[in-house]
């Protein structure tokens, strides 16, 4: 069998773990300590998430993806997106985006230089607070989701004053979708109290095969 190769460990801002990078043949994993964060050969259910989104969404569009990861929610996205789209994506490990442009390039396969994508390395949340009204759609598939491990920090994304932040950020009718490795029925709840109609969605790990994962699609209400 093939061994895995460590080949780079990052600090995330304001979290007790390392990032570390992991390499076995072309297969690529990104673990947080100890828990996997992410594989290259599970793109399922993030794929889903952009592709849920997308299908909803009309004309002239600007959306925001939280988390950049591998890469297979956003290439979904612009696989589904018209030419006319603007998609920023925010993620806060400036490590994960050099890994991007770096060991995993192929995986990357240009995604970066679409003209459609700009890249903000930050917190998304204070993207979020800083663009009212300025989004059709928000994706968030930021650390294991509601049940995050990797920076104590993100669970304001998903509590009732991040889920403010967010409806602010959305333009009439807007959605944020958010992905989580875990069902969650308490943030299901929180979405509906915080002005969202809620669509629940599951989706596998690996286009049909694996661990299922949940996407929630809510639509703000005007």
């Amino acid at each position: 069998m093939i061994p895995w190769i460590h080949l780079d460990t990052a600090t995330v801002p304001g979290g007790s773990d390392k990032l570390k990078l992991m390499q076995r043949g072309g297969e690529f994993s990104i673990l947080a300590g100890a828990h996997t964060l992410m594989n290259s050969r599970m793109s399922g259910s993030e794929e889903a998430l952009a592709t849920l989104v997308c299908a909803r969404l009309q004309g002239p569009c600007s959306l925001l993806i939280g988390g950049y990861g591998m890469g297979f929610t956003l290439r979904a996205a612009m696989g589904a997106l018209p030419g006319n789209a603007r998609i920023l994506v925010a993620e806060l490990v400036p490590a994960v985006m050099a890994w991007a442009r770096g060991p995993m390039a192929a995986l990357t396969a240009g995604c970066l230089d679409d003209p459609r994508v700009a890249i903000h390395e930050g917190d998304v949340g204070e993207v979020m607070a800083s663009r009212p009204g300025g989004f059709d759609a928000i994706i968030l598939d930021v650390d294991n989701g509601p049940d995050g491990f990797s920076r104590d920090v993100n669970s304001r994304l998903y509590s009732a004053k991040g889920l403010a932040v967010a409806r602010k950020a959305l333009r009439p009718k807007g959605m944020l979708a958010v992905w989580s490795a875990a069902p969650n029925e308490a943030f299901t709840g929180r979405l509906g109290n915080a002005g969202f109609a809620v669509e629940k969605v599951k989706a596998r790990a690996n286009r049909g095969r694996g661990a299922w994962h949940t996407i929630w699609i809510a639509t703000k209400k005007v």
